[in-house]
């Protein structure tokens, strides 16, 4: 099927649902989103920093995930409403839908209502903690609940969340994954089902498996690696700008010394191990060398020899650049001029 002829209905909101309708409305399928009349719609339009206009209908965070979708009012409550919905059902290919627990059955909107209606659906869910758990699943929650919070951070004492809800990214992800795959398979009916918990373990990765091989329960090391040294350490060059090196091989570390002007390598900084072991000497050493270089030389040097480093920008910083202001998309939602980034950035050739 060609996936500009899709129909797409969203019912969900949030962040992780409506990611998945904004992926497939950029790649030309027609979304129409399904808000609750009764509650003011999708809670992000709320969702405001204290510079937005308070009469405006939306908020930037609802923009950043509901890019090109025609929004529909229902009160799910209401015998018209509540058939404008099923007409809805009936003529889409695929649902999206992240209700809170129960929320589904009692409105006539899960897998198994669906499907009586349209025998053809594909049903894409977005759990918290998975289908039979009542709890109420926020981004924040689940990165303490997964172990993120943990080892994010400086120390035990001064932990952070990552700055994005990543973790309802990871869902989004995932679901977008199995509504492919059910399409690709033309798998009909299906439920495709994804809780925010399982995207969030599915995620931990490396970090996962230092613990279950090895034991090793990672501690809050800010941007540091537990594995590699130097990479995600940051230093001040000699014009007081940040940078911050991933020096993740041997040569690269040799490279490295050459560019501070040392042709042998410290006996406590031979390998990886020694490095990551004796990391505070490290640090020591390097901020001093680093500290007698400026940011456009030392950047410079860098990229000559390969030694992988990056300048730490503000968002401001970045959007200045042409690679990332090319990725904007721009749309007038409700009167409002907004604009987010895109969710497809996957290009083909051939």
């Amino acid at each position: 099927m060609n996936i500009k002829n899709l129909k797409i209905l969203e019912l969900a909101s949030v962040l992780a649902g409506p990611q998945v309708g904004s992926f497939f409305s950029e790649l030309g399928a027609s979304v129409i989103k399904i808000e609750n009349e009764t509650t003011d719609g999708d809670v992000t339009r709320n969702w405001k920093l204290n510079s937005e206009n308070e009469e405006n209908s939306i908020s930037a965070y609802y923009a950043s995930a509901n890019y090109n979708k025609k929004s529909v009012f229902l009160n799910f409550n209401k015998n018209s409403d509540k058939e404008t919905l099923n007409n809805y059902i009936r003529n889409s290919d695929v649902i999206i839908s992240n209700f809170k627990y129960g929320d589904a059955e009692k409105f006539g909107l899960s897998f198994i209502d669906c499907k009586r209606l349209n025998p053809n659906i594909i049903y894409g869910e977005i759990t918290g903690f998975g289908k039979n758990d009542k709890r109420s699943a926020f981004d924040v929650i689940l990165q303490a609940e997964t172990g993120y919070i943990s080892m994010t951070g400086n120390d035990e004492n001064n932990l952070a969340k990552l700055p994005i809800a990543f973790i309802d990214l990871f869902a989004a992800h995932q679901l977008k994954e199995g509504l492919l795959l059910a399409l690709l398979e033309n798998r009909k009916p299906v439920c495709v089902s994804v809780s925010l918990y399982d995207s969030a373990i599915a995620a931990l990765a490396n970090q996962a498996s230092n613990f279950l091989m090895e034991g090793f329960v990672p501690k809050p090391i800010g941007t540091q690696h537990p594995n590699i040294a130097p990479y995600g350490d940051i230093y001040l060059t000699m014009d007081k700008k940040k940078i911050i090196l991933a020096a993740g091989t041997e040569k690269q570390f040799v490279s490295l010394l050459k560019i501070l002007n040392k042709k042998e390598i410290p006996s406590t900084f031979l390998t990886n191990k020694l490095r990551v072991k004796n990391r505070v000497k490290l640090n020591y050493f390097l901020t001093l060398e680093i500290g007698k270089i400026t940011v456009n030389k030392f950047i410079s040097d860098c990229y000559l020899e390969n030694v992988p480093v990056g300048k730490i920008k503000s968002l401001n910083e970045v959007f200045e650049k042409p690679t990332a202001t090319k990725l904007i998309l721009n749309e007038t939602v409700e009167g409002v001029e907004t604009k987010r980034i895109k969710t497809v950035v996957f290009t083909f050739s051939s």
